[in-house]
Formats: structure tokens, sequence, C-alpha cells
């Protein structure tokens, strides 16, 4: 007997992603924002990140990229690496926004690493501003 479905797809992004290294675990976390969270400071991840925007808006920033909106229903990537996350913050004053990551973490090293002050400051000049809205 055949099974029926209705089942709907849709494809939200594909990409390609950087060398995954050998020994690499996969984690899946569910992250929520409080109403106008500005949320984790600069850091790095040991490994691409994918995620996915369940409800709310938060504004991203990766290095080398304008900061922009991300809304519920949109998936987004990050290379991992040496590429600095400046910016994961809830655009929403009055709602929490949540989201789910599919993170691959490098063997023996922490998922997430804060980028410290110095760096940040010799960065500055490199950083792209939002583009308006």
């Amino acid at each position: 007997m055949a099974a029926v479905s209705n089942m709907m797809e849709k494809d939200l992004l594909e990409v390609v992603p950087p060398f995954i290294v050998q020994g690499s675990s996969a984690m899946i976390r569910l992250l929520e924002l409080p109403p106008g969270d500005p949320g984790l400071a600069p850091h790095r991840h040991s490994g691409p990140v994918f995620g996915y925007m369940l409800e709310g808006e938060m504004l991203f920033e990766l290095e080398g990229e304008a900061p922009y909106p991300i809304t519920a229903g949109e998936a987004f990537w990050e290379p991992g690496g040496e590429v600095i996350h400046y910016t994961v913050a809830n655009l929403l004053a009055d709602r929490t926004s949540r989201f789910v990551v599919v993170m691959l973490c490098a063997p023996g090293v922490e998922m997430i690493t804060l980028v410290d002050d110095e760096e940040l400051a010799a960065k500055a000049p490199e950083r792209i501003p939002a583009l308006p809205r």
C-alpha cells in the first residue's frame, strides 16, 4: 500500500560550507533573545553554523558583511573559523525572538570564543555599516 502525503516543501538555504574538520560533532540549539536584547558580544564559532528564525526579527552581522535583519521563516549561516560574528540582536522591543541553530563543532575547540577588545579595535575600520531600512 502506498503512503499518501500532503507534505509541503520549500528550500530555504543552500551553501557550500567550508572544510569540516575530521572528528567534528554537531549540536542543535534553540536560542531566545528577550525583547530588545543586544545578544552575545562579538565572537567566533569553531565551525559552520546554520540557523532558522522561528519567530521575531534579529540583526545579524558577520565580518565582511553589512548588518542585516533576519525575520521569521528565513534561514542563515556563517562559516565559523576566523570569521567574527559581530551582532545577533533582537530588533523587537516588545517580543522575544527565537531561532534554532545547527553548529558543527571542531574537536577540542570551544564552540564559542569571545573576541578581545584589542582585535575589535584593530578591525573597527573594516566593519561595513548597516544599510538604511
